[in-house]
């Protein structure tokens, strides 16, 4: 056995586990569990064995898909710190709802071994809540997950919701919702979240992301968010997020360097334009920059299996955008392409159509 043994109160899904009784549930789950529960088993084994790092794959929403590798070292320290923000105490319970696939995943299972907890693991579905009247102490969700679960979120008493922008809409639910949501900012390179904001305990809409401990932010000549936080990784993280630093430990995101639309010299950002759409469409969009002979760029509006004449005279009537943000075009997509934890796939998406 390793360093890298479980805390003496770890359980899965309420058996205490330690020892070979970690190598028993993971072969178990292999050999016998969903295509979900698989996943799982392999990485509990991945992370007791005597290796030092763990392989980790990207979410390919903004990219192609890669392989990276981390330190275990690193995972345990920003499990730690994820414990000490939420005052994650041995013994409280914990839901595994996302596939173990990702690092958002992995992190549940790490969070778990290091602190202590009680995982629960629940098929990685778009309503994890739907057949289960547990509730949990800690959970994590992506934004489709928080919107079908709706009604039963109050289950999760605290709950990180990441990997994809959260909807006005969504914000304005999670008000009404008797738990702690929190919205966090991070990437596979960070080891998930290295920011917090609180969405439904009294913060402001535009409240700004606060960094965790141990984390020191500055920004470059693009002002794209750089990260230094050595005790998650060795190396600064140089991110194209676009971010607006309101003190040395906060920030407000903008949106992503790469999606910048030039149209006509005016450099427009995709995700302000979202922001004031989405106060308005309640269905899946994205905004997009496609080549104009006149403008160089326009902006054009993607929609999910909806009637584009509905949505257009929704937005002919939205005051809120400024100059040359009002999409100039607008494209239903049947269905959008996605990766395996809900991130709309901009690009493939529109390469399909």
């Amino acid at each position: 056995m390793t360093s890298y043994n479980p805390h003496h109160a770890f359980r899965v899904n309420g058996r205490l586990t330690s020892g070979e009784d970690l190598f028993e549930i993971s072969y178990s789950l292999i050999k016998e569990g969903e295509e979900f529960e698989k996943h799982i088993g392999e990485f509990l084994l991945d992370w007791i064995d005597e290796s030092s790092t763990i392989s980790v794959k990207t979410s390919g929403s903004t990219g192609a898909p890669k392989t990276i590798i981390l330190k275990k070292a690193h995972m345990i320290n920003s499990a730690l710190a994820t414990g000490s923000y939420f005052d994650l105490a041995p013994e409280s319970s914990a839901l595994l709802c996302l596939p173990a696939t990702y690092i958002a995943g992995k992190m549940m299972l790490v969070r778990s071994m290091v602190l202590g907890l009680n995982i629960y693991f629940v098929p990685p579905t778009s309503n994890p809540l739907e057949d289960t009247n547990r509730s949990f102490d800690f959970g994590a969700m992506v934004p489709m997950q928080v919107k079908n679960s709706l009604p039963n979120l109050h289950q999760v008493k605290k709950l990180i919701i990441g990997g994809a922008p959260i909807s006005a809409s969504l914000r304005g639910d999670l008000k009404n919702v008797s738990n702690a949501s929190y919205e966090t900012y991070g990437m596979t390179e960070t080891i998930t979240h290295i920011a917090i904001k609180p969405l439904n305990t009294g913060t402001e809409f535009d409240a700004p992301f606060s960094i965790l401990p141990d984390v020191k932010i500055s920004v470059d000549e693009r002002n794209c968010l750089v990260i230094n936080a050595p005790k998650i990784s060795d190396e600064t993280v140089v991110t194209n997020d676009v971010v607006e630093l309101v003190s040395e430990k906060e920030f407000k995101w903008l949106g992503r360097f790469d999606n910048v639309i030039n149209s006509g010299g005016v450099k427009l950002r995709p995700e302000h334009i979202e922001k004031v759409l989405s106060k308005h469409l309640n269905i899946p969009f994205f905004v997009i920059g496609v080549e104009d002979e006149e403008l160089g760029q326009k902006v054009v509006l993607v929609v999910e299996n909806t009637s584009k004449i509905e949505v257009k005279k929704t937005i002919d009537n939205i005051s809120d955008f400024k100059k040359f943000e009002k999409p100039k075009a607008i494209v239903v997509s049947k269905e959008f392409q996605r990766t395996e934890s809900g991130k709309v796939q901009r690009q493939k998406t529109m390469s399909l159509l």
